[in-house]
C-alpha cells in the first residue's frame, strides 16, 4: 500500500504556479526524494502532504486526507525551522518529546546525529551544519512511520552529510517511508529509491536515478586541452572533434583513457585531461534543456606534468 499519494496536485499563489498536475505515489519504507533547484516549488509538496497548504488535487497519507492522520505518525522538518536559540540540544529534544506520549531516548538520538559531543551547547552557538543536525533529531523524536524533510542537510559538511544519509537509510531499512526534497543532485543520487525531477512546478520526470541517467543523462565525456593540428582525428583510432584546442571524445570507458592519451601526445601537445560521467545534474539539465556541452559539476580533471 502507498504510503502517500499525491493525484494531479495543482497550486498557485496570485499568478506563479507552484505546482501543476503533480501526481507520485511512495511505498511504505521507501525514500523519495523530489529534486529541483530552489524556487521549482519543492516546499509547497511538502506543505500538501503535511495539511498546512490548500491544493487542488487529492493528496494522502496512509489512505487518509493528511489532516485527519494521527500527527504521531509524522515527523516534519521544514526549510525554515528556528527553535529558541537559548535552548541545547539535549533541552530542545527533551521540549519536543514531551509533546509525544512515546518519545526516543534523548542521548540515543543526539548520538544518532552526530550530536552526543555537543548535546549541552547553546543552539545560538552552535554551526549551521550543528544546527540542522539537531533539528532533524527534532523531527525523530516521535520515532515517525512518514519522516517529511525539506533540504535535509542544508548547511551540513560532507563528512556530516553522509552522517545524516546513514541514519535516513537506516530508518528506511527498518520501515520508516521518507520523503525528502533536496537540491543536492548527489544526495538524491546517493540517497533516494526513486527521484521525481521538479521544474517550474511540474514533474518532469520520475524513476530510479540509475534509470533516469541511464535514459537521459548522454554520453561519458573526455575533454583533452592542448595544442593540436586541425587533422588530429586523422591520426586517432577513436572519434573525436576539436573546437578552440579541446578534443571531445564521446561515451569513452576509463579503461580506454590510457590508449587514447598515448595517441594524442604522439599527434600533438596535452595540457589537462577531463572525463565525466552522466549524472542526475545531467539529467536534469537535459529534460529541463539547459544542458551546456560542458558540466561544471561532477568533473574529475587531471593536470599533465
Amino acid at each position: 500500500m502507498a504510503v502517500l499519494v499525491a493525484d494531479d496536485v495543482s497550486r498557485t499563489y496570485g499568478e506563479t504556479v507552484a505546482l501543476n498536475g503533480v501526481s507520485l505515489d511512495v511505498s511504505e519504507g521507501e525514500i523519495f526524494g523530489l529534486v529541483g533547484p530552489n524556487g521549482a516549488g519543492k516546499t509547497t509538496p511538502v506543505r500538501a502532504l503535511t495539511g498546512t497548504t490548500e491544493v487542488d488535487g487529492r493528496v494522502e497519507l496512509f489512505g487518509k486526507p493528511p489532516k485527519s492522520v494521527d500527527g504521531e505518525r509524522i515527523g516534519l522538518l521544514p526549510q525554515d525551522f528556528d527553535p529558541p536559540e537559548r535552548l541545547t540540544p539535549r533541552e530542545l529534544l527533551a521540549y519536543f518529546g514531551g509533546l509525544y506520549d512515546d518519545p526516543e531516548p534523548t542521548d540515543a538520538l543526539l548520538e544518532a546525529v552526530g550530536m552526543d559531543g555537543n548535546g549541552d551547547t547553546y543552539y545560538e552557538n552552535l554551526s549551521g551544519g550543528q544546527q540542522r543536525r539537531t533539528c532533524v533529531a527534532t523531527a525523530l523524536v516521535n520515532d515517525p512511520d512518514l519522516l517529511v524533510v525539506d533540504e535535509p542537510t542544508t548547511g551540513i559538511d560532507p563528512a556530516g552529510r553522509r552522517q545524516l544519509w546513514q541514519l535516513l537509510s537506516g530508518l528506511a531499512a527498518d520501515g520508516t517511508t521518507i520523503f525528502i526534497t533536496t537540491h543536492y543532485m548527489e544526495e538524491a543520487e546517493e540517497l533516494a529509491d526513486r527521484v521525481g525531477l521538479l521544474a517550474d512546478g511540474e514533474l518532469v520526470a520520475l524513476d530510479t536515478p540509475s534509470a533516469l541517467i541511464e535514459t537521459y543523462g548522454g554520453d561519458s565525456l573526455l575533454y583533452v586541452d592542448g595544442e593540436f593540428e586541425a587533422d588530429i582525428s586523422a591520426h586517432l583510432d577513436y572519434d573525436c572533434s576539436l573546437a578552440d584546442g579541446q578534443l571531445t571524445f564521446r561515451n569513452v570507458p576509463p579503461t580506454d583513457i590510457g590508449g587514447i592519451v598515448t595517441q594524442v601526445e604522439a599527434a600533438g601537445t596535452v595540457d589537462s585531461l577531463t572525463w565525466t560521467d552522466p549524472d542526475l545534474e545531467d539529467v536534469y539539465l537535459e529534460l529541463t534543456e539547459k544542458s551546456p556541452e560542458r558540466r561544471s559539476l561532477g568533473v574529475t580533471e587531471v593536470s599533465e606534468r
